[in-house]
C-alpha cells in the first residue's frame, strides 16, 4: 500500500508543473496554429490552364474559324484529355454548344475523312435530315442541286464517296437555332476540281443525291 501515495504525489507534481506552464504552452499552440494559417493563406493557387472553347453554338460540318473560339481558364485536372490545342480549320463532326471545349471526338479527323487520291474532304449540309439519315459511310452517290426558284435540278458531282456522317444535335437539326439552318451535315470525298462548285451549290441551292449505279 505504500506505493499509492508515491504515485499520487507524482501525478500531483506533474499536474502542478503543467498548470504552471499552461500559459507558455497555450502561447506556443497559438503560434503554431497562426503559422499554419498564414502558410495556407500565402500559398499560391495552382495556375489556370487556358482552353479554347466554342464562342457560340456551332453546327455539325462547320469549319472552325478564329472567330468561333474564345479562351476560358480551366482548373488543373479539369481539362478534357483529348482537348485540341489549335482547332482552327478543323471540321466539326457534330453540333457543339457555346462554352464546350473542342475535343478530338468533336472533329472530323484524317482517319475518318480520307478523301482518296485526287479528292478533298468537303462538308456539306443536306436540307433534308431524313435523306441524310439513309446514307452510310462508304456510299458512293451523285450529288444533285435544286434551284427552287427556277424549279430545275442539275448534277453537281458524280461518284462522290461519303466519308463521314457527323452525329448532329437534335435541337440543331430541327432548325431555328443560332447554330445555323436545319438539315444534316455530311462529309464527302469530292474531286479537287469540283470542290468549289460543290461548296457554291451547298450555299445557294438545295442539295440531294442519288446512289451511283
Amino acid at each position: 500500500m505504500a506505493s499509492f501515495p508515491t504515485i499520487s504525489a507524482g501525478w500531483h507534481r506533474a499536474r502542478l508543473a503543467v498548470l504552471r506552464r499552461r500559459r507558455p504552452l497555450a502561447a506556443l499552440c497559438a503560434g503554431v496554429a497562426l503559422a499554419a494559417t498564414l502558410q495556407t493563406v500565402r500559398a499560391e493557387p495552382p495556375p489556370a490552364v487556358p482552353v479554347r472553347v466554342a464562342a457560340h453554338d456551332l453546327a455539325a460540318g462547320t469549319r472552325i474559324g478564329a472567330g468561333d473560339l474564345r479562351v476560358v481558364d480551366y482548373a488543373p485536372g479539369s481539362v478534357p484529355d483529348d482537348v485540341v490545342a489549335d482547332p482552327v480549320g478543323q471540321v466539326l463532326a457534330g453540333g457543339l454548344r457555346a462554352g464546350t471545349p473542342i475535343t478530338g471526338a468533336a472533329i472530323v479527323g484524317p482517319a475518318l475523312a480520307d478523301p482518296g487520291a485526287g479528292s478533298v474532304a468537303v462538308p456539306v449540309r443536306l436540307p433534308d435530315a431524313g435523306l441524310a439519315a439513309l446514307l452510310r459511310v462508304g456510299d458512293v452517290v451523285d450529288l444533285m442541286a435544286t434551284d427552287p426558284q427556277a424549279g430545275t435540278t442539275m448534277p453537281v458531282a458524280s461518284g462522290v464517296r461519303v466519308l463521314a456522317l457527323p452525329a448532329a444535335d437534335p435541337e440543331l437539326v430541327a432548325g431555328g437555332s443560332v447554330a445555323g439552318p436545319g438539315g444534316a451535315a455530311v462529309v464527302l470525298g469530292v474531286p479537287a476540281a469540283l470542290a468549289d462548285d460543290v461548296t457554291d451549290a451547298a450555299s445557294r441551292l438545295f442539295l440531294s443525291y442519288v446512289w451511283a449505279g
